[in-house]
């Protein structure tokens, strides 16, 4: 099937991603580890943009930079330098942001991701180094806030911002480029996604073939998605009713849901670009092969060698490489577990589709144990340990206990305060599948106290079924197998 993009939707990104895993800011010796601290407690005149404060580059900044280039397939560029945007903001104590104009260190690269019709390619126009303004907070909403507050903390922070071709052709492939992009940047080790200010979005996108919006500074993937929706359409509707789309910049009001109108969209000579006099051209070409070897396994790598060497699902593959910390748990218990296609299942779709549920991140993965926190509150929660997976597996896989059992266990070792084993829980709660003779009688009491729901089996009614299964699960307390009460109940009905 081939997506027609019936709206003519094309929607282009640029992501502003912080290496906050390197120890110090781009031109300072400030420490970046700022997000605990009180504000304004992370700063230096050259941070803070104080007369005759001299820039000096952090070298480690532009090693990562050459790794993303190389990660996204990108041209890195032989010589590069630096330049001065000039705008004024609060937020900017010089005056002006040290960034790259017309010689950005990647250009050319791409990612592919999961599009409306398949794997889709998405070009990246460019791939730039720049240091991070401070933060403002505002006293109230941003429409109607009683008072700018600034915290110089992040100033000076090195950032790459990257700048996609208009290729994403919905919110959803969007959305879906995020998580990939993301989720390379984590395999590089060049950042830490879950600090607040890690990763920040601004999106383009036009309908029709037609004027370009920019909503700016939007703080996560599930926001951009969001934010997409809306403004398409706002603009569908102001086409609809004979206006015209007005190229601007607009503000994402997340709590509304709604873009709001800031101001005209600005070009690149209303900045006044002019090259950095206080930091000379760089020539990189001879770190690239240096670089290049210590580049890891990326996602795309890795689930195409899981797929063969686990024997897994492609749907499964993906999944499990979707987080770099995710995909080490699983290998953690593939050394251990005799079934690495059972493990990939509990892994992939049981546990992970239960953090999803509890808004639960992977945060830390120590080869023993995932950690999580909860992505609203932050708060920490439960770990989840390689061994009792590999237990939790073997029990399943001898047939020692259901899979609502398994489940159970899972649920049980992410909720409750008191760590315990699965062999634990399991005894605790008197999990183990229960004997055959029981399901036997089960299924037995089920087929005579439900005589209306077995004529209307016999009937052609197959929902039936389902209920008889239910009271079977209910007579064993959950300890049948749901797929062996069934056949014993087909069996004695059909007979």
């Amino acid at each position: 099937m081939v997506y027609e993009n019936p709206d003519g939707v094309k929607i282009g990104l640029e992501i502003h991603v912080q290496l906050n895993k390197l120890n110090t800011k781009m031109f300072c010796g400030c420490s970046t580890d700022y997000h605990d601290a009180a504000p304004n407690t992370h700063t230096c005149p050259v941070c803070l943009g104080l007369p005759g404060a001299l820039p000096v580059l952090n070298r480690e900044v532009v090693k990562a930079a050459i790794k993303v280039g190389l990660a996204l397939e990108g041209e890195i560029a032989e010589e590069t330098q630096f330049h001065r945007k000039n705008y004024f903001y609060p937020d900017l104590p010089r005056g002006f942001q040290t960034t790259q104009y017309d010689y950005p260190i990647v250009s050319n690269g791409k990612v592919v991701i999961e599009g409306e019709d398949g794997e889709h390619e998405v070009g990246i126009w460019r791939a730039h180094m720049e240091d991070d303004p401070g933060k403002l907070v505002h006293i109230g909403s941003i429409e109607k806030s009683k008072g700018v507050l600034i915290d110089y903390n992040r100033s000076g922070m090195p950032l790459i911002e990257t700048v996609t071709a208009p290729d994403m052709r919905s919110p959803k492939e969007a959305r879906r480029f995020l998580d990939k992009f993301r989720n390379i940047l984590e395999y590089l080790d060049v950042f830490d996604g879950n600090l607040e200010g890690a990763m920040r979005m601004d999106a383009n996108v036009s309908v029709y073939g037609g004027t370009r919006v920019e909503v700016k500074n939007i703080s996560s993937h599930k926001g951009v998605e969001k934010a997409l929706l809306y403004e398409i359409m706002r603009q569908k509707n102001v086409i609809r009713r004979g206006g015209e789309i007005t190229q601007e910049t607009r503000h994402f009001d997340e709590a509304r849901g709604v873009t709001i109108g800031m101001r005209t969209k600005e070009e690149a000579e209303d900045y006044r670009y002019f090259r950095e006099p206080d930091l000379m051209p760089m020539k990189v070409s001879d770190w690239i092969p240096g670089i290049k070897k210590t580049l890891p396994e990326l996602p795309d790598a890795k689930r195409s060698r899981f797929i063969e060497q686990y024997g897994i699902a492609d749907m499964h593959a993906k999944a499990l490489t979707s987080k770099i910390m995710l995909a080490d748990f699983y290998e953690g218990v593939c050394k251990e577990a005799t079934d690495p296609k059972q493990a990939a299942t509990w892994v992939a779709d049981v546990l992970l589709g239960e953090l999803n549920y509890r808004d639960l991140v992977i945060s830390s993965y120590d080869g023993r144990a995932i950690g999580c926190f909860n992505d609203k509150d932050h708060s920490i929660t439960n770990s989840v340990k390689v061994a009792d997976m590999v237990e939790l597996v073997a029990l399943f896989t001898d047939g020692k206990i259901s899979d609502r059992a398994a489940v159970e266990v899972i649920r049980s070792t992410l909720d409750d305060e008191e760590e315990k084993t699965p062999l634990q829980i399991i005894e605790e709660k008197s999990l183990f599948k229960a004997e055959d003779d029981l399901v036997t009688k089960a299924v037995a009491e089920a087929i005579a106290e439900n005589e209306a729901a077995v004529q209307d089996y016999l009937g052609g009614a197959e929902k039936s079924l389902n209920f008889l299964v239910g009271q079977v699960m209910k007579k064993t307390k959950g300890t049948a197998d749901a797929k062996t009460a069934r056949e014993m109940l087909v069996k004695e009905l059909k007979g």
